[in-house]
């Protein structure tokens, strides 16, 4: 069998790690903390710099911790290469930059995360790289926003924290007519729910603490695509210092052999969870490409056929009070996509940096939390929820 014919809980299980010529090997990998690597002659290490026998040699050109788990990465996300950063936004910033340059134009969603946000709008120009922002979901818009030097589309694939839905499929045919990369951020939803390069992206970027590891143990980030984007994007990175260290590639790669499991019950659990919170009287909105109010329902039933995934929002009356409700049982934490379900207050937090008016008019209010749903018994997660409403 080769690898498309198996499924991702078993990729996940099984990729990145490869035997080493032992006549015996480790079930798991070591970690392998050596700053620097030695060799027995100037011929091998000119083999390995040169690339023709390629080998570890110094830490911030990468550890085999970060081969592995770049292999794997790759394979999950059925792409030709990829490349593991010290953060998420360490990968998103070295793969864009792989590909801008001053001069360049790149176009984006105005609902994406604060922080790629912020990098877009104040770093980039600084760079002398133009960003416009649209809505990604309205085609039209974005086509409008194309000109001669337009280099990059990026999007998510799930917003964050409204969980709107862009048409991947169309956002890479109109790109790719106009001659540019489209980049996707996969995070919220990752390869167990949604394969960008499937349907087209050149670049796939995943902040790596969230449902990659799963379990708020280790940080990093990941670009995966072709590999002369990804090839690009690595000159960046070491010339930035944004390395992976080798026991959070390590963690990582510990959690990403559940990722099917895990995100099977994620997904499953939200949906429950959405059903019911949108009929509960002290739930103004909920937002959740699984409900059949959600404005992008159609395509999200289309592109994701096995779930959503854990993330869902909401609009709720006395937002402070919900939370207190929740203390010592729903954690509020600024993260998401751990095992256990998690609270956060994008108001304050992820879109701290944008104006009040900016933020109220990409529909974030001081009343929405967003609820990242964990693989916890699902009539407890219901349980205390309905019990906090109340």
């Amino acid at each position: 069998m080769t690898h498309s014919d198996y499924d991702l809980t078993t990729l996940a299980a099984r990729s990145g790690e490869e035997a080493r010529p032992n006549a015996s090997v480790p079930l798991a990998e070591p970690i392998y903390q050596s700053t620097v690597y030695a060799y027995p002659d100037l011929d091998a290490l000119e083999e390995s710099m040169s690339g023709r026998q390629p080998s570890s040699f110094y830490y911030r050109n990468g550890t085999p911790n970060a081969g592995t788990l770049e292999r794997a990465l790759a394979v999950l996300e059925n792409t030709e290469a990829a490349l593991v950063a010290a953060s998420g936004m360490a990968a998103i910033s070295a793969a864009l930059l792989g590909v801008l340059k001053a001069g360049d134009h790149i176009i984006t969603d105005a609902r994406v995360y604060g922080v790629s946000y912020a990098l877009l709008a104040e770093e980039f120009p600084r760079l002398g790289i133009e960003t416009s922002f649209v809505d990604a979901c309205n085609l039209d818009e974005v086509e409008a926003a194309i000109k001669a030097n337009t280099k990059v589309i990026h999007v998510e694939s799930l917003t964050n924290p409204l969980l709107t839905v862009p048409d991947v499929p169309a956002l890479a045919e109109l790109a790719h007519r106009h001659g540019a990369v489209l980049s996707v951020d996969n995070t919220f939803a990752s390869p167990a729910v949604f394969r960008p390069a499937d349907h087209g992206a050149d670049l796939v970027t995943h902040s790596v603490s969230k449902y990659l590891s799963g379990h708020s143990t280790a940080f990093g980030g990941v670009a995966c695509g072709r590999a002369d984007l990804i090839a690009l994007a690595r000159t960046r990175l070491l010339r930035l210092g944004g390395t992976i260290s080798a026991f959070d590639a390590w963690m990582t790669m510990q959690g990403l052999k559940t990722l099917g499991l895990r995100m099977r019950a994620h997904s499953g659990n939200a949906q429950a969870v959405a059903d019911v919170l949108s009929n509960h009287p002290r739930v103004s909105r909920v937002y959740h490409p699984g409900l059949s109010s959600h404005p992008q329902f159609v395509r999200a039933a289309e592109l994701f056929p096995h779930g959503f995934g854990g993330m869902l929002s909401a609009d709720i009356d006395d937002a402070p009070g919900f939370v207190k409700a929740l203390a010592g049982k729903i954690p509020l934490a600024p993260s998401l996509a751990d095992v256990q379900s998690t609270l956060s207050w994008p108001w304050g937090t992820s879109h701290r940096a944008l104006s009040e008016q900016e933020r109220r008019r990409l529909g974030i209010t001081p009343g929405l939390l967003r609820i990242s749903i964990g693989i916890e018994d699902v009539n407890d997660i219901l349980s205390d929820l309905e019990g906090a409403l109340g």
